[in-house]
């Protein structure tokens, strides 16, 4: 062990992490070049030393394992546990069920010493290592793991959980009398649910936390088979009238990102030019030149059929356009994603924000705008301030720089993707749809936004490697589709 890895000894940290960031944190460190195998051979030694640590050695061990990535950390500490101790790999169901690749890998090592759960008696021994169950999402505990749990809990062994406490928020869970964590103490962990909680740092680079990367879509909404239109996200889109293409590159752009259906609201004077640019659109025609108050009851009525509404791209600057925006926004009771124009609009009386939620996607001058202060030119102080104004607005802020901070007021993360190319017109209102699309799916605000970012940088920078700076924003469009295979397909 590393004098690294040996530190973090603590008995509970004053923040907890989200079962959901532990997949973030994996995916994000393979990402950045430290592979999911090491990791897990970080997490098995920790926990084995921490066990020769606290009860010695000579013991006679089992350690009892699932089929994921969490068993994949009992096989390896059983490793280096049965250097000094006798030990036995204690398996939930039969090896050719283990999920993972990594976890087969590691079972690989120590199946000389595994034996079926069946008839096993965990009293006849000094410790139980728990590794049955890790922080997947986990809503009931099944057959084989109810009864193995029973049987360890009233075993009278010593009890040590990697990770997490196996079936920790369900009906029944392991009630260990130490658990040897991770990184950071899992929501729900207390020492009465967990015993003695020992963190250990494993490895993962910080910067798989602190920028987002293909483990943001954790949180993408898996579609189910029998799924039918309109399950997966309706969008609507107010925009146009001065400018036409914004609100369809918006609208593609939603589409691309795995949305059912996605209404587009235009001025009269833009129908007839947005509704030609895919028959993929459902356009809706309004009055006039400009979005005006008169607008507003068709809007609404539109609102109350879809998941999330974006306003503002191509909307232009008229003042009646800016009060019909400041009256939608009052009325409107989906969440939001504010854009482009509607950004100096609703920044005239921040108070049509209260009470409603999504995303503001400002450039530095509307940031401006919305907060009568401009973006500092240091980085830290850009954080601070995009932090501070998320949290007096209640509305997660993406703002749009060279790195792109997210923030809810309360948590912040950074994206480093895209490149020079993007700053070609039109990226924007992309990422704008792409955001909006993933509110549809019932995706958190901050959620949404943080993996829009990636999302959209990284589809920019795939583009920029084919096309270099003759990049456009359709261009952007059309590699959305393989960022969210790349990155889906590290969750299966």
């Amino acid at each position: 062990m590393t004098g690294q890895k040996v530190n973090h000894f603590i008995s509970i940290l004053h923040s907890m992490l989200p079962f959901q960031e532990v997949r973030v944190l994996d995916i994000n460190s393979e990402y950045l070049g430290v592979p999911i195998d090491a990791l897990m051979e970080n997490a098995g030694e920790a926990a084995a030393e921490v066990i020769i640590r606290e009860m010695g050695t000579g013991k006679r061990i089992a350690v009892v394992c699932g089929v994921g990535n969490n068993a994949g950390d009992g096989f390896v500490a059983a490793r280096y546990l049965m250097r000094d101790n006798q030990v036995t790999v204690v398996l939930a169901s039969p090896p050719a069920e283990i999920r993972t690749e990594a976890a087969r890998r590691a079972y690989e090592r120590v199946k000389h010493i595994a034996s079926s759960s069946v008839g096993i008696d965990y009293g006849k021994y000094d410790i139980v290592v728990d590794a049955l169950l890790g922080t997947g999402t986990l809503t009931d505990v099944r057959e084989p793991y109810r009864t193995i749990i029973g049987r360890i809990n009233s075993s009278g062994s010593f009890v040590a959980s990697i990770d997490v406490p196996s079936g920790l928020g369900t009906d029944i869970s392991i009630r260990p009398d130490m658990t040897v964590t991770f990184t950071d103490v899992k929501q729900g962990m207390t020492p009465e649910n967990s015993g003695r909680i020992i963190v250990q740092d494993i490895g993962i680079p910080p910067e798989a936390s602190r920028y987002v990367g293909p483990g943001e879509f954790a949180y993408y909404p898996s579609r189910g088979q029998e799924s039918h239109k309109g399950e997966n996200g309706k969008v609507l889109i107010i925009g146009g009238g001065p400018f036409t293409g914004a609100p369809a590159l918006s609208a593609l752009a939603a589409y691309r990102t795995g949305v059912d259906m996605v209404s587009v609201a235009v001025p009269e004077k833009a129908f007839y030019v947005v509704a030609g640019y895919s028959p993929n659109m459902i356009t809706h025609k309004l009055h006039g030149d400009f979005l005006t108050d008169e607008d507003v009851d068709h809007c609404m009525r539109l609102a109350s059929k879809s998941d999330a509404v974006l306003i503002g791209p191509g909307l232009g600057t008229d003042p009646s356009t800016m009060q019909a925006v400041r009256s939608f926004v009052s009325r409107c009771d989906r969440p939001m994603v504010l854009d482009a124009d509607a950004i100096p609009a609703v920044a005239a009386d921040l108070s049509v924000l209260k009470g409603k939620k999504g995303v503001i996607t400002p450039h530095a001058a509307e940031f401006e705008a919305l907060t009568g202060s401009p973006l500092p030119r240091d980085h830290t102080e850009r954080e601070k301030a995009v932090k501070e104004a998320a949290a007096s607005l209640g509305f997660t802020i993406l703002a749009k720089r060279r790195i792109d901070i997210i923030s809810d007021g309360v948590t912040t993360k950074l994206n480093r993707t895209g490149n020079a190319g993007m700053s070609v017109a039109g990226t924007g209102d992309v990422l704008a749809g792409e955001v909006v699309a993933l509110l549809s799916k019932q995706v958190s605000p901050f959620n949404a936004a943080r993996m829009a970012a990636f999302l959209n940088g990284t589809a920019g920078d795939l583009a920029f490697q084919r096309l270099g700076y003759s990049i456009m924003a359709t261009d952007v469009i059309e590699q959305i589709p393989e960022v969210l295979r790349r990155s889906l397909r590290k969750l299966s």
